[in-house]
């Protein structure tokens, strides 16, 4: 069974910021439904997107971090394929497209980068930001596993599953993932209370995931689409804690249905953001990979790689 590789000493990941609070706000393209792929026929649009990512690999070469390069397809799920039109076989369509224009911006780099990881994003079946509270976790690894067969036949080198809000999803895609052979990594997403939208708090959600999936748990945790004042708080020593790898925060502490409403690009403070990444990096050494959600790119992503690596 394949997995993502294992922490090594000195080795570090930067993956991509948010590709949609950028591509629409500083870029000016309308996203339906939040998704990327309708994008695919928009010549602009996609040459916009080639920078975005070419400055995301600039920046990993800048710091010695290895890049680690998905975001094309959080919405290429059935339900939301349908809500825009696509059947089965044209989002399956628009998928592969989406990983094979990662690897063509990533080609050029390959002489001066090591390794570029390549991977696939499964959002959630629902809104992120809504609980979803009759999916269970059959429901999830049925519905999750026609993105993860597709994304087996790409060879994407690892799925992301991001801003899931709920145990049984998470554990239902783990179980998808295993089955069809794709190495995954979930990431939560919380709130300003500390706790992911249905109620746990990471510590009881990584728990109780890793519990009820059994020999299907993902490869590891991270959080997204939270600032660290959400997350910080809930982060502790323990068990638990080893088994997150990743954290890509916002940009701006901003309660997230405001940052979707607010119609322009709220980016904060990125030396702050880079800062507080430095100094999470400093107490918990077994992180190692970093990368942004809504609000950040290059920018930040250059902040957090350069205080990163100044705390390893």
């Amino acid at each position: 069974m394949a997995r993502f590789p294992d922490q090594r000493a000195g080795v570090l990941y930067l993956t991509e910021g948010g590709q949609e609070t950028e591509i629409m706000y500083k870029h000016g393209h309308e996203l339906p439904e939040f998704a990327m792929y309708p994008l695919l026929d928009n010549f602009q649009a996609m040459a916009d997107l080639r920078g975005m990512y070419a400055r995301v690999l600039d920046a990993a070469a800048a710091h010695g971090f290895v890049p680690m390069m998905a975001g094309l397809d959080y919405r290429a799920s059935p339900d939301w394929g349908q809500k825009l039109g696509y059947s089965r076989a044209s989002l399956a369509d628009a998928l592969l497209q989406c990983i094979a224009i990662l690897r063509e911006v990533a080609a050029p780099y390959a002489g001066h980068i090591p390794r570029i990881f390549i991977g696939g994003m499964v959002g959630p079946r629902g809104d992120a930001y809504q609980l979803n509270k009759t999916i269970s976790a059959d429901e999830a690894e049925e519905y999750h596993s026609f993105q993860l067969e597709v994304l087996s036949r790409a060879r994407v080198d690892y799925a992301t599953a991001m801003t899931f809000n709920n145990v049984p999803e998470a554990v239902g895609v783990a179980r998808a993932a295993r089955r069809i052979g794709v190495p995954l990594h979930v990431s939560f997403t919380l709130n300003s209370d500390h706790r992911l939208k249905s109620g746990p708090t990471l510590k009881q959600a990584i728990e109780s995931t890793d519990a009820e999936a059994g020999d299907a748990r993902p490869d590891f945790y991270g959080i997204n689409c939270s600032h660290p004042l959400e997350f910080e708080p809930t982060l502790e020593p323990g068990a638990w804690m080893e088994r997150v790898r990743m954290l890509r925060p916002n940009a701006s502490a901003m309660e997230k249905i405001e940052l979707c409403k607010i119609g322009h690009l709220e980016d904060g403070d990125p030396q702050d953001l880079g800062a507080r990444m430095g100094d999470l990096a400093r107490r918990y050494p077994h992180i190692d990979i970093w990368g942004g959600c809504c609000g950040t790119w290059d920018r930040h992503l250059n902040e957090i790689a350069q205080n990163v690596r100044i705390a390893r």
